[in-house]
């Protein structure tokens, strides 16, 4: 599954995979290059930019953790009076 999230000055790609053979959800956020890796704990790690921004997203044993693997998905814009700000 690819997701496109509007942003104001430019379109990032954020993508998420599910690996049904190891039970593992991946979740990207943006390609740059992590620098470190945070464990939230045994099962959840979390991929941090130089910036400090997160990257990526692994959840192992994601069913068992997450449940359901379908993905429901809802854009929503921002209003156009809050972008002049």
């Amino acid at each position: 599954m690819h997701f496109l999230i509007a942003d104001i000055n430019k379109t990032k790609k954020m993508n998420v995979k599910y690996f049904e053979d190891t039970d593992t959800l991946y979740i990207t956020f943006r390609s740059n290059s992590p620098i470190e890796t945070l464990d939230l704990d045994e099962n959840t790690l979390i991929d941090i930019d130089q910036q400090g921004n997160i990257c990526s997203i692994t959840i192992e044993h994601a069913q068992e953790r997450v449940g359901d693997t379908e993905v429901h998905y809802e854009r929503v814009m921002r209003n156009k009076e809050i972008l002049a700000i």
